[in-house]
């Protein structure tokens, strides 16, 4: 099972029997079964017949509608079952001040040691490159995490051990690029580019994942609750950015599968984006 990104500008979604059809100027670009596809990921100006979005809900297919640059406009999603006794647990463990900061604490010191990873996997084939400093002030922020007694101070040591990390990530990036640091809405440079086109990926694809599974993605226990965010999706993606995003950046970048010309800069200099990847 998989998820279809649909990025082709100017193309059509319809469906023909049980199958989905990509067509774009009267050629089929793809022609899938829809038991094959988990959802079906929608990027810029991609138009889609009603027929196509029949089919999707027969089979309990989300549809999700991005910006061709990747932010999340909404999501369609047939009215399946939900599991609403998982939910009232989802909203009763809200409440739970030392559940909360027991997982917030799980979660910040997964995400410095899916960071440490990267750093010593990279550290392996590039011994040239000096990641020491880095690498001893995130170990030092983890050991500091069992101490912490709120959320507050997870929050703030969970930003400082990102400043830490992006500042080895920087050294990590060879090549033709630079990472002038972790830059958004909107991204300014093709590394910060591709690092939040992956990350809104990551993020929709727990969303999605969460969704489906019965609990109400907007919940969070680390990440406030805000209007409009999926908090508990930014929750669990904390750990996955450096481990997936990151690491898909990099091999990107420097194994030269994107050059500097694949990006252009919008206008008003407003933010980078990928020709090759929108």
């Amino acid at each position: 099972m998989a998820n279809l990104y649909l990025t082709e500008q100017n193309s059509i979604l319809r469906k023909t029997g049980d199958r989905l059809i990509v067509e774009k100027d009267d050629q089929v670009l793809l022609d899938v079964q829809c038991h094959k596809i988990d959802a079906v990921l929608i990027f810029g100006n991609v138009q889609f017949t009603t027929q196509a979005v029949h089919e999707l809900f027969e089979h309990g297919i989300e549809m999700a509608i991005h910006t061709r640059s990747g932010r999340l406009i909404g999501q369609l999603t047939s009215p399946t079952t939900k599991n609403i006794a998982l939910r009232i647990k989802q909203f009763a463990k809200y409440d739970d001040t030392a559940f909360r900061t027991r997982l917030a604490r799980e979660i910040v010191t997964g995400k410095i040691n899916n960071c440490l990873q990267l750093m010593r996997d990279f550290s392996y084939n590039h011994p040239e490159i000096d990641l020491a400093a880095e690498t001893a002030t995130l170990k030092a922020k983890r050991a500091a995490i069992a101490e912490a007694t709120g959320l507050d101070q997870l929050l703030g040591m969970e930003g400082d051990a990102a400043k830490i990390y992006f500042q080895g990530f920087a050294k990590m990036v060879l090549g033709d690029f630079t990472f002038p640091g972790r830059r958004k809405r909107p991204p300014t440079d093709p590394v910060n580019a591709v690092l939040s086109l992956s990350y809104t990926m990551v993020f929709n694809e727990i969303s999605s994942l969460l969704d489906g599974l019965g609990f109400d993605p907007y919940l969070g226990y680390f990440h406030s609750v805000t209007y409009g965010r999926a908090s508990l999706a930014a929750d669990l993606m904390e750990e996955f950015r450096a481990p997936v995003a990151d690491r898909l950046t990099l091999k990107l970048l420097n194994n030269r599968v994107f050059t500097p010309e694949d990006f252009t800069t919008n206008p008003g200099n407003q933010g980078s984006t990928s020709s090759a990847m929108a």
